[in-house]
């Protein structure tokens, strides 16, 4: 699977019309499904990986409904509305992996607008002074962290091919 698909209005790639129908089939198989709305500002770099995606004021969650392409223009609904709302871009750049696809409308040229489904947010815990040691059982290895200051422990069980995998990451960096 590519990762991103991008599709320019006018472009003179020859697989861009399929571009748009892998985009025009992720979009429509949004429907019924929660997705995040969030419109920024391009910022001045034109990375909109640059870009804070932290949830603002004005962005939306909301079941789509009903959405669908016609010619190149995105139509849907939001839940209870009888009114069909649609963008036309210039430009459309869909992240499978990540399952977000960016609209860069032809009406406001310094906008992006990201679709998303809703991403898992993982608990992060921060510890500075970690206490560790790793327990041998049965071929498997655990890995115990230790902050003392919390009063935390993880425990991490490990098979032989990831504690591998661990050392080899830690030797690189």
């Amino acid at each position: 699977m590519q990762a991103k698909t991008v599709w320019e209005q006018g472009s003179s790639d020859p697989s861009n019309a399929d571009k748009f129908a892998a985009i025009c089939q992720w979009w429509a198989s949004l429907n019924g499904q929660e997705i995040t709305w969030r419109q920024r500002l391009i910022p001045e770099s034109g990375n909109i990986a640059d870009q804070n995606w932290e949830p603002q004021r004005f962005d939306e969650t909301f079941a789509i409904e009903l959405p669908e392409v016609r010619g190149i223009t995105l139509y849907w609904r939001k839940p209870d509305s009888k009114d069909e709302r649609n963008t036309t871009p210039h430009k459309l750049e869909l992240d499978q992996l990540q399952q977000q696809l960016y609209i860069y409308p032809q009406s406001q040229r310094g906008v992006v607008i990201r679709v998303a489904l809703p991403q898992v947010v993982y608990q992060q815990v921060k510890i500075n002074q970690p206490q560790f040691t790793v327990l041998k059982t049965e071929g498997k290895s655990m890995l115990v962290i230790r902050d003392e200051s919390q009063r935390l422990e993880i425990q991490v069980t490990l098979p032989s091919d990831q504690i591998a995998q661990l050392r080899q990451q830690m030797s690189d960096g």
